[in-house]
């Protein structure tokens, strides 16, 4: 009996070894079969994210380089403006207002303030409107008023000019626009967009746009969507290119619509 159970006991430890052994190989092969898969998946995801980051990075470091040289070139045209701005009528010389950015993130604008100090145009509410929303001629989504009575008259000449828009390139250094994009809007206004206009929001806005230098004098809300969702749809390195030599033509002409 005791031979037995010596014959039994050996036979049970011989299978618990067998069945331990099976189990790491299996687990060996497991472990293996995870790491490749992992390793593959990270590869890919590599690989995705940099054809997704190629383009971008390009244009980033076109943004960064040429807007840091633009704002030590015109320096001394900010500050002539901003002497005049001072001597034209009271208020600060700068206007901060709340737009959507990419994704749809909240930033501050810059523009050289071209309108009467606390005259009613906070853009970021569309109440604060006022009165001027019956002179609005852009539709309920945009806000175009010709000969608009907030505006001083060295703002008229910043807003032809597209002066007024330069202090931007300090919105570009910082990442929150590009030099080229859709145009940012204000918040009620991307509130009420579809979710086929929210496409816009893809990338960074910017301070001229395939709208404006194609559609300048319309100020159609659906044009204006239009224009910069094909934009978003075939952008490229040389359309951002080709979007900032019609950008000098369409501002030394003055043309477009009053904004």
């Amino acid at each position: 009996m005791r031979y037995l159970d010596r014959v039994s006991a050996k036979q049970e430890k011989i299978s618990l070894k067998k069945k331990l052994f099976d189990n790491r190989l299996q687990s060996g092969k497991m472990k293996s079969q995870e790491e490749t898969m992992s390793q593959e998946t990270i590869s890919l995801k590599l690989a995705s994210a940099k054809v997704r980051c190629k383009v971008p990075y390009s244009k980033r470091l076109i943004d960064v380089t040429v807007s840091s040289l633009l704002l030590l070139l015109l320096a001394p045209l900010f500050a002539l403006v901003a002497i005049a701005i001072k001597l034209d009528s009271p208020g600060p010389i700068f206007y901060g207002g709340v737009h959507v950015g990419k994704d749809g993130k909240l930033f501050t604008m810059w523009k050289f303030r071209t309108m009467y100090k606390d005259t009613p145009g906070d853009l970021s509410k569309r109440e604060h409107l006022g009165e001027i929303a019956k002179l609005n001629e852009g539709g309920n989504m945009l806000v175009k008023v010709r000969n608009d009575p907030r505006v001083t008259r060295l703002g008229k000449i910043l807003r032809r000019t597209s002066i007024n828009e330069l202090p931007q390139l300090y919105n570009v250094l910082k990442g929150e626009m590009s030099l080229v994009g859709p145009r940012p809007q204000a918040p009620y206004e991307v509130a009420e967009y579809t979710e086929e206009q929210k496409r816009r929001l893809m990338v960074l806005p910017g301070i001229s746009g395939w709208w404006q230098v194609t559609s300048r004098n319309s100020p159609s809300f659906d044009e204006f969507i239009r224009r910069d969702l094909e934009y978003v749809d075939n952008w490229s390195l040389w359309l951002d290119l080709k979007i900032l030599l019609k950008t000098i033509p369409a501002v030394i002409k003055g043309t477009g619509p009053y904004y």
